[in-house]
């Protein structure tokens, strides 16, 4: 087994406050290998955004890593300074946020922020920079990109703007790219060009990718395996084909019945009760258990730990434990 490009254990995330310190991301754990894509999904509020702002050291004070481990290429990170993770930042690990204005200097043109990227984390010069930037721009698919890399942001279009940000994620040829809702503001033909753009230039360039996401879809055409969390924690995690086609834990089982089937005679969704909880009424057992059918007397008094169901880790009681009965 080779070594994970990123490497997250037992992660915990808190947000004091003057009433109390609450825990928007608790014991997370997963691993990701150079070329793969981890699709990271689940309801809005699940921890999905805190965790990749979290590895990347990116949490608004006075929130802070309480707990666990971030390690890149087995080198710890969460606890450099902040001037040794602004250099890893940008040149080992690239960032997609959803907002593609989040990432670009409004007055400036995009040539130029790309090239002063490259030229802050590589030893280059300014004319090999911008040649890289155009070369960048074209595997992008940004039409014309000699005239192009003159533009200022406001000039293209929101898809053109998003393909810009990955180019400058990728300019400095990232171990580790974080993409946070990268397709969430497009329509959907260029969803499927953004994430056909992303697969093949993260496939080529060997690159480890967290997508962050709440639209399945995306997770079964993008990731080749998929964590489903649920207020902070991992309900699930395993290969994406096999969760997608058999979920194990309740929660993915509620998110996949959500989804509209292009067959069959249903005029309904199915729909999980209740809502996600806030953080301040997290249940200190299992999350789910005020909404699930299946929800054990265990559930309300323990909370599960990650079980091996087939290919796929699982943290629910209906799959073995103390006071329950084993599941085959």
């Amino acid at each position: 087994m080779t070594e994970p490009v990123i490497s997250v254990r037992d992660l915990r995330v808190v947000f004091p406050t003057r009433r109390a310190t609450y825990v928007a991301v608790d014991q997370v754990s997963f691993d990701i290998a150079e070329g793969e894509v981890l699709g990271v999904v689940g309801e809005s509020g699940a921890g999905k955004s805190v965790t990749g702002a979290a590895i990347i050291g990116l949490i608004e004070p006075p929130g802070r890593i309480a707990a666990g481990e971030v390690r890149l290429k087995g080198e710890r990170i969460d606890n450099l300074t902040a001037d040794r993770l602004r250099r890893i930042r940008g040149k080992r690990i690239g960032m997609v946020f959803q907002d593609p204005l989040t990432s670009l200097n409004p007055v400036f043109r995009i040539g130029t922020q790309i090239v002063e990227t490259i030229r802050e984390h590589l030893p280059v010069s300014e004319a090999q920079a911008r040649a890289r930037a155009i070369e960048l721009l074209s595997e992008v698919g940004i039409p014309a990109p000699t005239e192009r890399i003159d533009a200022y942001p406001h000039q293209l279009s929101g898809g053109m703007r998003q393909r810009v940000v990955l180019a400058l994620a990728l300019s400095t040829n990232p171990e580790l790219l974080i993409a946070d809702e990268p397709t969430t503001a497009l329509d959907v033909s260029v969803q499927a060009q953004i994430i056909a753009v992303m697969k093949r230039l993260c496939r080529s360039h060997r690159t480890a990718v967290m997508l962050i996401t709440h639209d399945m879809g995306v997770i079964a055409e993008t990731a080749d395996r998929v964590a489903v969390m649920y207020a902070g924690r991992i309900a699930e995690i395993g290969p994406v084909r096999e969760v997608l086609k058999a979920p194990c834990h309740p929660y993915t089982r509620g998110l996949m019945g959500s989804i509209p089937a292009l067959s069959g005679t249903s005029t309904r969704l199915a729909q999980i009760p209740g809502a996600m909880p806030r953080l301040t009424q997290i249940p200190r057992a299992c999350a789910f258990h005020p909404r699930c059918g299946q929800a054990l007397a265990t559930c309300r008094s323990m909370r599960p730990e990650p079980l091996r169901v087939g290919k796929a880790e699982v943290a629910c009681w209906l799959y073995g434990g103390p006071g329950t009965e084993a599941v085959p």
